[in-house]
């Protein structure tokens, strides 16, 4: 499939949606809490997107059951709301939201503590939001999707962490997963060239140990191989003539 290059136009029916998307996100925040079911959180993201006249983009994608991917600790992506599944004071719980808005996705996640945390994960989440903001700070007209990855991997490993390679970012629009593939990791200066109006969603994972990783029984939910703390933070961006242009923020 081809790159598609979005019209202004498009742009700012993404942004619309992308605030739609950091909203849902900031519903949950302010509500999160230890005792809280992870399908309680699904139904906050249902009911809020539907507020705003948008629906999840995730809801039946490839036959997903939920509105939000829900995350806890050990688990990195794709993990599926439940009645059973109880946050307790401590854990860590990842938020991967997308909304459908006017003919266009936008997609954003944010891992966030449930009240105290270890200072092992406190250290996690801040570093795995400063690799998303590193790699955000690549994604400009004239550079190469490489260095976006490359700044990710080298900030991440810097700081100790392993670097989740079998899922990665990708481009979005019509499409809430569109071409190109924007890996987490790689050499800088190669790869397509970045040239306005693209659009990419850019999320590194960090796990404290090992990257690698396993998929649970659900056949969904992928948690490290170790068992050890992950975070993912995530962004829909897009390459202007200028600076990055973040569209999954509130402004």
């Amino acid at each position: 499939m081809p790159i598609v290059i979005k019209s202004q136009r498009e742009l700012e029916l993404m942004q619309q949606g992308g605030r739609i998307v950091a909203t849902v996100l900031g519903a949950i925040r302010d509500k999160l809490r230890p005792g809280q079911t992870t399908a309680e959180i699904d139904q906050i993201a249902e009911q809020t997107v539907s507020s705003l006249g948008a629906r999840a983009s995730f809801k039946g994608l490839y036959g997903f059951p939920a509105s939000i991917c829900i995350s806890v600790n050990d688990e990195i992506v794709h993990g599926i709301p439940s009645a059973d599944r109880v946050l307790e004071e401590g854990d860590i719980v990842s938020l991967d939201f997308g909304a459908f808005y006017e003919g266009f996705h936008a997609d954003s996640a944010v891992t966030l503590p449930v009240g105290k945390v270890s200072e092992e994960a406190r250290r996690l989440l801040l570093c795995t939001e400063k690799g998303l903001a590193r790699g955000i700070a690549q994604a400009r007209a004239g550079r190469r999707l490489g260095d976006i990855s490359w700044a990710i991997q080298a900030y991440g490993e810097a700081k100790g962490y392993g670097i989740v390679r079998q899922y990665v970012g990708h481009g979005v629009g019509r499409n809430l997963h569109e071409e190109p593939q924007v890996p987490n990791f790689g050499p800088p200066g190669r790869g397509v060239a970045l040239r306005p109006g693209m659009t990419l969603a850019i999320e590194p994972m960090y796990n404290v140990g090992t990257e690698k990783t396993q998929v649970l029984a659900d056949k969904w939910t992928v948690v490290t191989e170790d068992r050890k703390l992950s975070a993912h933070f995530e962004h829909t961006v897009a390459i202007t003539e200028g600076e990055p242009l973040v569209l999954t923020k509130l402004p």
